[in-house]
């Protein structure tokens, strides 16, 4: 039995949310000025800054590919971030499973054959984790590509659900990450397709298609703010062109970042 309530008789949470209420989403493009695309998300208290540089040349003709793109995921998971286990090396297991995970759910959807001979460089920095992990650095992943003018063939949501009793609560953190059974989903919002689906338990077949449901349904009101984030952005950009901002600044890096702030105190019932 946990020590602390994960769900209480009037169906709260331990943070005070309801089931099926997702944490404070926070948004902010072209945070890195030096990388071609670059986003920092956070769900709740789990921050990811992504940058990407790219399409380039690639670093080494035994990996260049004639007819596409090489797509390349680097992920630095550092102590001070709050995981356990300490610092977890590039050769770590569980970060290699990370890596590859972001990789595969990425490779199908970047359109590589737009850029042939070239190479994609997704870095994954990690601020802070507080559960969700993988659903932040993915979002902040497709942000970030986006950012960086790279053509994809649809945005990628993602989203986590775990299962308490009969349950299911959306937007977990470590605490009901740790002691719940969970997946990740990654949601394909004009297709409805999945393009990532991770579980590290059993679950019901039952309770699973009620959380994978429930996670397709949130992964819309990401994609919702995803958007906004993205339109925010575009915006400024074309502002400072107007204006000629970027041709006084030398570069664009030099402007403030578009960030969107999103209290996301809406239960998925009421939408």
């Amino acid at each position: 039995m946990s020590r602390v309530e994960l769900l209480s008789a009037h169906n709260y949470r331990s943070d005070g949310r309801r089931p099926k209420e997702l944490r404070d989403f926070s948004l902010s493009l072209g945070t890195h000025g030096h990388a071609d695309g670059s986003a920092l998300v956070s769900h709740g208290l789990t921050n990811v800054l992504v940058t990407v540089h790219g399409p380039r040349e690639a670093k080494s003709r035994a990996n260049t590919l004639f007819d596409r793109a090489v797509l390349s995921v680097n992920v630095d998971i550092p102590v001070f971030s709050g995981g356990q286990g300490g610092k977890r090396g590039r050769n770590d297991k569980r970060v290699l499973e990370f890596t590859s995970a972001i990789k595969q759910t990425f490779e199908p959807i970047i359109q590589t054959q737009l850029y042939p001979r070239s190479q994609i460089d997704i870095f994954v920095q990690v601020l802070q984790q507080d559960g969700g992990l993988l659903q932040t650095s993915i979002n902040a992943c497709t942000l970030a590509l986006i950012d960086a003018g790279i053509a994809l063939s649809d945005y990628v949501c993602a989203i986590t659900c775990a299962l308490h009793d009969t349950v299911p609560l959306l937007d977990i953190t470590t605490l009901e990450e740790s002691d719940l059974p969970n997946i990740t989903a990654a949601v394909l919002p004009r297709s409805g397709k999945i393009t990532l689906l991770t579980t590290e338990t059993r679950i019901h077949v039952d309770r699973f298609e009620e959380m994978f449901t429930l996670a397709e349904d949130a992964g819309k009101v990401v994609h919702e703010e995803m958007l906004r984030a993205v339109t925010t952005r575009t915006e400024r950009l074309l502002k400072a062109m107007e204006k000629g901002g970027l041709q006084e600044s030398g570069r664009a890096g030099l402007e403030r970042p578009s960030t969107r702030r999103v209290k996301m105190d809406m239960d998925l019932d009421d939408v």
